[in-house]
C-alpha cells in the first residue's frame, strides 16, 4: 500500500512538472508581455532564476520607460547574479544604476554590481584585471554609501582583493629571489627592485616582513657572487637590508635565517676592514 502511494505521488509530481514545463514553453513562445511578466516574477519568487531570466530577457526591452521597467530590469540583473553569471549580472546592474539613478534599489544594485566583479576576481597568480575593476567598484560604493547596511561586507571584500594583489606583487619578487639562488646575478637585482617597489606600493602589507627577508636573501646572494669592484658596496647593502628588517620587525620570524646570512656578510666585510 505504501509503495503504491509513493508511485502515485511520483506520477502526480511528474505530471505537475510536465504541465509546468508545457505552460512555460507556451508563454515563452507567446507574444503576450503581461503573461510573461507574471510568470517571470513567479519563477523569480520561487527561486527558479534560470527560467525567470529567460522571460525577463524577452520583456525587458518592452518595459523601457514604463512604470514596471525598473522592477523588471532589477529582477533581470539579479536573476543573472543568482545564477552565478557574474559577467552579465555586473553589466546589467550597471545598466540599472544608469537607467534608474533615483531608484530605491540603486544602493543595492551598486553593491551587487561590485560584488559581481568581486566574484569574477581570479586567484592571485592570474591576470588581475577583474580584481582591479572590483576594487574600483567597491571603493566607489564605500565612498558613496558610508552608512550602508552592506558596508561591512564591501570593506571585507575590498580587503580580500587588496591582499590578493599584494600577494601577486610579492610572489613576483620572491620568484626572482629564488631564481637568483641558482642562476645569474640579474635575477637578484630584479628581485631587490621588485620587492622594494612592493614595499613602497603596499607599506602596510601583511607580506612586508616576508618581503624584507627576501631582500636580504637576494642582497646577500648578489654581494657574495659579485666582482671585486662591486663586492664591498653590495655587502654593505645587504647589511642595510638586515637593519631594515630588524628596525620594523625586531623579533622577526626569520631571525635564524638572517643571522646565518649576516654571518657570511660580516666575515666577508672583515677582509675589507683589514
Amino acid at each position: 500500500m505504501f509503495l503504491k502511494m509513493r508511485q502515485l505521488l511520483s506520477i502526480l509530481f511528474f505530471l505537475a512538472v510536465l504541465s509546468s514545463c508545457s505552460e512555460y514553453q507556451k508563454v515563452l513562445k507567446n507574444e503576450g508581455v503581461k503573461a510573461k511578466y507574471d510568470m517571470a516574477e513567479n519563477f523569480y519568487n520561487e527561486g527558479d532564476y534560470k527560467r525567470a531570466n529567460r522571460l525577463f530577457e524577452q520583456i525587458a526591452p518592452k518595459y523601457v520607460g514604463k512604470p514596471q521597467g525598473e522592477r523588471v530590469m532589477f529582477f533581470f540583473a539579479d536573476s543573472y547574479f543568482k545564477e552565478n553569471d557574474f559577467y552579465l549580472s555586473g553589466y546589467q546592474f550597471e545598466r540599472f544604476v544608469k537607467s534608474y539613478p533615483k531608484s530605491d534599489k540603486v544602493q543595492e544594485a551598486t553593491f551587487l554590481g561590485a560584488k559581481s566583479y568581486f566574484e569574477l576576481s581570479p586567484r592571485y597568480s592570474l591576470d588581475q584585471t577583474d580584481t582591479n575593476k572590483a576594487l574600483i567598484k567597491l571603493q566607489n560604493f564605500i565612498n558613496t554609501y558610508p552608512d550602508s547596511e552592506y558596508l561591512e561586507e564591501a570593506n571585507a571584500m575590498a580587503k580580500e582583493l587588496t591582499t590578493k594583489k599584494e600577494k601577486k606583487a610579492f610572489e613576483i619578487g620572491k620568484q626572482f629571489a629564488k631564481l637568483g639562488e641558482f642562476y645569474t646575478l640579474n635575477y637578484n637585482v630584479s628581485a631587490i627592485a621588485a620587492l622594494d617597489n612592493f614595499i613602497s606600493d603596499y607599506p602596510g602589507s601583511v607580506y612586508r616582513e616576508d618581503a624584507l627577508y627576501q631582500i636580504i636573501k637576494a642582497s646577500t646572494n648578489l654581494a657574495l657572487n659579485s666582482t671585486e669592484s662591486k663586492k664591498q658596496e653590495r655587502l654593505q647593502d645587504a647589511q642595510e637590508a638586515y637593519s631594515n628588517l630588524r628596525k620594523y620587525f625586531p623579533e622577526t620570524k626569520y631571525q635564524k635565517q638572517v643571522d646565518n646570512l649576516m654571518g657570511k656578510i660580516e666575515r666577508q666585510l672583515q677582509d675589507y676592514s683589514k
